[in-house]
């Protein structure tokens, strides 16, 4: 027991006998000479200290030996004292009706009745409808924490609650309480661990991957299933990454590679893409619309260049990207205990081809036809032609054309300004006068030396050249 449970028991004790030895003082108080009158001494008033301090303890005790109780016990102890008092009331009003004192002639002529009256029975009927009443409002109250543990099993089975679950009650009732609210953490946990897992799945299989086929889950996707959509595909690597390498330890190339990793793939997101795969040191994105990759292309550049600038002993960091739009099927492959994800195209393999394209011009940014076809009315880019790849297909050529958008001021405005001559002599080269391409490569140069582009295919015309003497 409590020390202040112990405390309130020694008082009651004492209110106890205090109001034991103080209730002739008390009675004297209302009756004297067999009248009702109010006269208290100081001992009445004491007695009445006492009398009431006695009931409040001893509710107070009851409410805690009722909370110990089961609920069948909890019931009973509940509604025996009111049946008693009712009982002795009624008894009471029998005793006051049909004997013959002085007090209790008070007591009958002030509730008017007496053996001969009839008033006694509407007392009795009156009585009988108060214990009812009476008992419907404690059955409400007893079964209240019934109504509690319903609403919150169906809660409950309905999914996480928020907060606490509240019954009250007896201890058999706070037991249950407990036991509903473990049972709502555990969900708690599971949902917080099922979450968690969520996550890091999302960061091996991007949400926006399952959303080209229309599912929320991991879990609704089969083997085999596949769907088709038009989008624009983004290859990024670091084309000096050997380089970087060698001049750096194992751990701080894998930190240099995380971060340039860690600065791309947010760029990729804020422009509505996603990484599908990482590739050593490049990174393969998708985009639903080829002007997101387009910007996040620019984006990147510029976040590379912050990048190289804060780390000036490590070598600067060089990247090329290529970005092509075509049908691709997304698909899930492998077998049945090792599945993957996985992007399947042409259109995705010639987006690598052109990686090889832009390594070869030293370009920064090329793009395919198709994504410039695709591009809305209206976009402003500023872009030139710089040659075509070839397919499987002999007679099929894929062009290829260098955002020009991504340079400095004043390389772009010589780019812009020499356009038309460079995509002139770059058709002638496609079409194998290579001698009239290299005049017009030779002009283009003179007036801008760092045009690599026009550089390569100055030296390919004169390879060329030299073999048709041969």
């Amino acid at each position: 027991m409590k020390k202040w449970n112990r405390a309130l028991l020694v008082i009651l004790i004492i209110c106890l006998f205090g109001a034991i030895l103080t209730f002739k003082d008390l009675l004297a108080g209302f009756f004297l000479n067999g009248n009702f009158v109010f006269n208290f001494s100081f001992l009445s008033y004491v007695g009445v200290v006492f009398f009431v301090l006695t009931i409040i303890l001893g509710i107070i005790f009851y409410v805690k030996f009722l909370r110990l109780q089961s609920f069948g016990n909890f019931i009973f102890f509940v509604t025996l004292p009111i049946t008693l008092f009712f009982m002795a009331f009624a008894y009471f009003l029998l005793i006051v009706s049909s004997q013959n004192n002085q007090n209790l002639n008070l007591v009958a002529v002030t509730l008017g009745i007496n053996e001969n009256a009839g008033n006694i029975y509407w007392w009795f009927l009156a009585l009988a409808i108060s214990y009812l009443i009476i008992m419907f409002f404690s059955f409400l109250f007893l079964t209240l924490p019934l109504k509690k543990m319903q609403k919150a099993t169906s809660r409950l089975s309905d999914g996480i609650i928020n907060g606490s679950v509240i019954i009250g009650g007896t201890k058999q009732f706070q037991d249950i309480e407990y036991s509903l609210n473990r049972i709502n953490e555990n969900y708690k946990e599971q949902a917080k661990e099922l979450k968690e897992t969520n996550l890091e799945v999302e960061k091996f299989i991007p949400k926006q991957f399952l959303k080209y086929f229309g599912a929320n889950n991991i879990l609704d996707l089969q083997l085999g299933h596949q769907v088709q959509k038009e989008v624009t595909t983004m290859f990024c690597d670091i084309r000096n990454s050997l380089a970087i390498s060698s001049s750096v330890s194992l751990e701080e190339n894998f930190n240099f590679i995380n971060a340039y990793l860690n600065l791309i793939s947010p760029l990729i997101r804020r422009y509505n893409g996603f990484v599908d795969k990482y590739l050593g040191d490049g990174i393969m994105a998708v985009f639903k619309k080829p002007e997101h990759a387009i910007e996040c292309s620019k984006a990147i550049f510029s976040a590379i260049a912050d990048k190289n600038f804060a780390l000036k002993k490590i070598p600067s960091m060089k990247v090329g990207i290529s970005i092509n739009t075509a049908e691709v099927a997304f698909g899930v492959v492998g077998e049945e205990n090792r599945k993957s994800l996985t992007i399947l195209s042409d259109g995705v393999s010639l987006t690598g081809k052109m990686q090889g394209v832009n390594k070869f011009f030293g370009t920064h940014v090329i793009f395919s036809k198709r994504t410039l076809n695709a591009l809305p009315y209206g976009y402003l880019i500023n872009y030139r032609y710089i040659g075509s790849i070839k397919n499987e297909d002999p007679n099929e050529n894929f062009n290829v054309f260098e955002d020009v958008d991504i340079y400095l001021r004043m390389k772009r405005e010589k780019l812009i300004s020499q356009k038309n001559a460079f995509e002139q002599a770059v058709r002638l080269y496609d079409g194998g006068d290579y001698f009239s391409a290299k005049t017009k490569f030779e002009n283009i140069l003179k007036k801008n030396k760092d045009d690599k582009v026009c550089y390569v295919y100055y030296n390919l015309c004169e390879e060329k050249i030299k073999l048709e003497k041969y």
